[in-house]
């Protein structure tokens, strides 16, 4: 798993996993020549950028530009990308220009790296640079030193290069005409990577960070090494290094953004300032948002970019896709399935060929008509379809509530008894596992795991409503509406969303898609599955404020109310709706001290059992605010 979470974090532009030919490989070379360069920045620092170049001069060709942190390797003019393993070959077919170069500070580009730089709007000198100047500088020096190239530029990055893809929409070059941010990180404290509503991620930002983090003083072509482990299972090492302030021990003074991240606990200046949102006004080139239902690491980024540039740049030419994608599954060969859940088509191949490279086609090269494409086109897991809408939560979108019942049921009317309420112990020695499995790094299937193994434990609620009699789809944010109240100071509130499949469930019989032998549907057991269709965190204390966070006051009744980020799934008639409400989701997420203190410097001794009440009553009625879509 450390090699699969490198590679998708580490790989250079677009991930490429699909099997191609030796002929693929060997008509490239035929095809095309490759240079390296460096280009000057107007505060004078040069970036390195690698160019593969068709050697037809018949006509100009496109570039199409991906901007990393990740390294644009291999290096030197001998050594190729493997174009051929993966879809970006066929952008090679077409004549494309293809363009990828290392960003400020990192691996052979010069200057300070710093990470999710600032936006600048308003810069009054050749010193005021970020990154959106980064990418106007070096699409200027493109245009006009790449030999044969049309004069069109076109940005596209996963992840990491998803953010250096926003900032790019942001530089306003008149060369760029296609953007398209795919996964991409835009607020690291409020949904993306590192935190969740402000509670820390903590496993995937030290498997990132411990590595990623490292000073790199001067250029090079090596990579900085990983950090070794005691032990192959995570909850083991997470729970005995113990506090936060014992990881920050490990790291000792040489990664920056670590004790920044430390530094700032709470929704500050520092952090808004990180926010890519901010550079959404004005946005000229069309863009292609695109991000996975199913994405461990940036769905937040994805659905809410988009959101902002339709609220911010109303007139720009922007579109959604959302699919039921792991994080960059869009760019891979097998888009057919996630864990144990069974899609019913290739949809990584659908979207390639029928949104992907006919945008870019059309917008950088002219080829084709314009795209017919739709403001959101998004895949409904459950139902397994593709559907398409004029705007994003869909219009026929409705909030409805469904409320939590005494006898751990959900029902859409509230409850009309008086005094009632379900409680359990959180304790941080034991807290709730994320998964049922013993590994190391963060698997990616959690995000469809089956939940049976969270419904059995005692710190979990768990409601359901009866067998559903028609399909219910919901389509948009869903909302958490909860009255609690703590024994303690402070707690951490998580909500998951899960599809409970009938006893009888069998992919054979009942499902979309026939079994394969090679698929683990194969030999698990599919009936009474309890499918996460979603789950999202809430650090307490930041139930009012992310700026200013609150204690609560033991015995208290007090509302904690936020969004999981938006769901695209029916679940099907013969189906239950679950909710499971817990208070860790480890070590997915910090456990919480349970007592009001900085948790990222308290001490082990802090951290202790806290009793929790979720109340359902007439009075305090807890319930879950649902996106309705209404056929």
């Amino acid at each position: 798993m450390r090699k699969l979470l490198f590679l998708l974090l580490f790989s250079p532009a677009i991930a490429a996993w699909s099997q191609g030919t030796p002929q693929d490989s060997a008509w490239i070379r035929e095809n095309y020549y490759k240079i390296e360069r460096y280009i000057p920045m107007r505060d004078g620092i040069k970036l390195f950028t690698t160019f593969y170049i068709p050697k037809d001069t018949t006509e100009p060709h496109p570039i199409l530009l991906t901007r990393t942190p990740y390294s644009c390797a291999p290096y030197g003019t001998d050594k190729w990308r493997n174009f051929h393993t993966g879809y970006l070959r066929y952008y090679l077919r077409e004549g494309y220009i293809v363009a990828s170069q290392d960003v400020r500070g990192r691996w052979m580009s010069e200057g300070q790296f710093v990470d999710v730089r600032p936006f600048i709007k308003d810069k009054k000198s050749p010193s005021d640079i970020d990154e959106a100047s980064d990418t106007y500088d070096a699409i200027d020096w493109m245009v006009k030193n790449v030999p044969h190239n049309n004069g069109r530029v076109g940005v596209f990055g996963i992840s990491y290069p998803g953010f250096y893809s926003t900032m790019a929409a942001a530089s306003a070059h008149p060369a760029l005409k296609a953007v398209s941010p795919q996964a991409p990180v835009t607020d690291w404290f409020m949904g993306d990577d590192f935190h969740h509503n402000g509670a820390f991620f903590v496993m995937d930002g030290w498997a990132f960070y411990s590595s990623f983090g490292k000073p790199r003083p001067q250029p090079t072509t090596v990579g900085p090494s990983g950090f070794d482990y005691y032990t192959k299972d995570n909850y083991k090492w997470y729970l005995e290094t113990g506090a936060l302030k014992n990881i920050m021990k490990l790291t000792g003074d040489s990664i920056a953004f670590w004790k920044d991240l430390y530094a700032h606990p709470n929704r500050d200046a520092w952090w808004q300032a990180r926010n890519a949102r901010v550079a959404m006004h004005d946005i000229k080139p069309v863009m292609l948002v695109v991000g996975g239902l199913y994405d461990a690491e940036d769905c937040f980024g994805a659905w809410n970019l988009y959101k902002a540039i339709k609220t911010q740049s109303p007139a720009t030419n922007s579109h959604l896709v959302m699919g039921p994608w792991y994080h960059g599954e869009w760019a891979s060969n097998d888009g057919t399935h996630l864990g144990n859940v069974q899609w019913g088509s290739n949809t990584s191949f659908w979207y390639q060929n029928n949104i992907e490279i006919p945008f870019f086609n059309y917008y950088l090269k002219g080829k084709g008509e314009e795209p017919k494409l739709p403001a959101a086109t998004v895949f409904f897991s459950g139902e397994n379809q593709w559907r398409q809408f004029d705007r994003w939560p869909p219009r026929g979108s409705q909030e409805q509530p469904i409320y939590l019942q005494a006898d751990g049921g959900l029902a859409w009317d509230a409850p009309k008894n008086k005094s009632s309420f379900s409680e359990y112990i959180s304790d941080p020695a034991h807290p709730v596992p994320y998964t049922k499995d013993v590994h190391f790094f963060r698997t990616r299937e959690y995000m469809t795991d089956d939940q049976r193994f969270a419904s059995r434990r005692t710190d979990v609620l768990t409601f359901q409503t009866p067998v559903l009699q028609e399909d219910l789809t919901l389509a948009g944010p869903v909302v958490a509406d909860l009255k609690v109240s703590l024994s303690s100071t402070d707690a951490d509130f998580v909500v998951k969303v899960i599809d409970v499949f009938p006893d009888d469930f069998s992919y054979t019989t009942q499902g979309p898609v026939p079994v394969r032998s090679h698929d683990n549907a194969a030999s698990y057991p599919m009936g009474g599955y309890q499918m996460l269709v979603h789950g999202e965190v809430m650090r307490g204390r930041f139930r009012e404020s992310f700026e200013t966070p609150k204690a609560f006051t033991p015995g208290k009744v007090e509302t904690v109310k936020f969004a999981v980020p938006d769901v695209a799934h029916t679940f099907r008639k013969g189906h239950r709706l679950m909710i499971q409400i817990q208070s860790s989701w480890f070590p997915l997420v910090d456990r919480n001290p349970q007592k009001f203190v900085d948790i990222y410097t308290a001490d082990d001794s802090d951290f202790q059992k806290e009793t929790i009440r979720v109340f359902h009553d007439a009075d305090h009625s807890s319930r879950i605010i649902l996106p309705v879509l209404k056929q």
